[in-house]
């Protein structure tokens, strides 16, 4: 089966699906570095490095039994304005454009939970519609790479569109419901630095905000935050590189200086010991890059695609049960769909996941 790639980034959706059967034949994406670290890895396919509103995609009519991709999420981003359709990052259309003019079998859609929250909701149900009026029984579903394998508490929107049927989410591999541990940062990494960190110290917050676990809430300066040894990581922000970056706590003073804070005790200040910031190649394993996976670009540049980048492992769940659904396969365990009221488009039906 072959796919395309839209909003392609390094190239971590496309990882995924090859790694689930498809051949992906062209993807799109305009950043240069991004698109420098795809042909790196992918030499065969056709590359546009422009903006996709200058694409046309009607030749590949016929020829395409999969479209994939994830417009840029900034409109929807809680940590952004949520300017939605009036944000001119807003690709959604050129993404149903594109669906229309080459009509797959099938599409993946993935985006930020944002998407779906109250303020833009509207817009997001607008996009559904549009994307089965192009001809496609739809399906969504809000997602935790962790329950698929991922060392990373990372949640994304997913949309799931089939010509014939209803496609249906792979049921998670690892969690409570799966009966198996979530993956740990800690067991990807291993107990010595891998790649260069950044020179950016991390510091005690002079107003720190303790959660129940020492490893939440904003004990710390910036965005960045200390890895659990027991459990997946924080999601990997595109943003990284600065204060931004998760970071080790070698000398084991986060669970001592909670406690500290939770007994009443006073905040502390200055540079917390022993803390050391993940490398751009410790944020791509966590991302589920394969292991010596080159970036191009300056180092921030490298930050921002790792930080952007569709979970490969995540993106292989997703993209073999799409796969074998297609196929007519045996498939493993799917999630079921939950099915709403039937849209006006004939018998297309909108159905939402978790």
């Amino acid at each position: 089966m072959r796919a395309i790639d839209l909003f392609s980034g390094p190239g971590g959706l496309s990882l995924g699906l090859k790694r689930a059967g498809f051949s992906v034949i062209a993807n799109v994406e305009l950043n240069k570095d991004a698109m420098a670290t795809y042909v790196s890895h992918d030499v065969t396919s056709e590359h546009y490095n422009q903006d996709i509103q200058s694409v046309s995609f009607t030749r590949y009519r016929g020829k395409v039994d999969l479209l994939a991709g994830g417009p840029p999420c900034q409109p929807f981003s809680i940590g952004g304005l949520r300017k939605s359709s009036s944000d001119s990052r807003d690709m959604i259309p050129e993404y149903i454009r594109c669906l229309r003019e080459v009509q797959p079998a099938a599409f993946i859609m993935e985006n930020v939970p944002g998407l779906t929250l109250k303020r833009t909701r509207p817009y997001f149900e607008w996009a559904l519609a549009q994307l089965a009026a192009c001809g496609y029984f739809i399906n969504w579903a809000l997602l935790s790479a962790s329950d698929y394998g991922v060392p990373q508490k990372r949640k994304r929107l997913f949309v799931l569109g089939c010509k014939h049927k209803t496609l249906r989410f792979p049921a998670p591999t690892h969690g409570l419901e799966a009966g198996v541990p979530h993956v740990t940062a800690f067991s990807v990494l291993g107990v010595d630095p891998i790649g260069d960190a950044p020179n950016s110290s991390v510091f005690f917050a002079k107003s720190p905000d303790t959660r129940p676990s020492p490893y939440a809430g904003h004990v710390f300066n910036g965005g960045g935050r200390p890895l659990d040894p027991n459990g997946p990581c924080h999601t990997i922000l595109a943003s990284s590189g600065g204060n931004k970056t998760h970071w080790i706590d070698t000398l084991n003073i986060v669970p001592e200086y909670h406690a500290h804070l939770m007994a009443g005790g006073a905040p502390r200040a200055g540079v917390v010991p022993g803390a050391r910031r993940l490398s751009v190649e410790e944020c791509a394993l966590i991302q589920t890059f394969p292991e010596g996976f080159c970036f191009s670009g300056t180092r921030s540049a490298q930050y921002k695609q790792v930080g952007d980048a569709v979970p490969p492992d995540l993106a292989f769940a997703i993209a073999g049960a799409v796969h074998s659904q297609l196929a007519g396969h045996t498939t493993p365990k799917l999630i079921d769909p939950h099915f709403e009221t039937p849209i006006t488009q004939g018998e297309l039906l909108l159905c939402h996941g978790m």
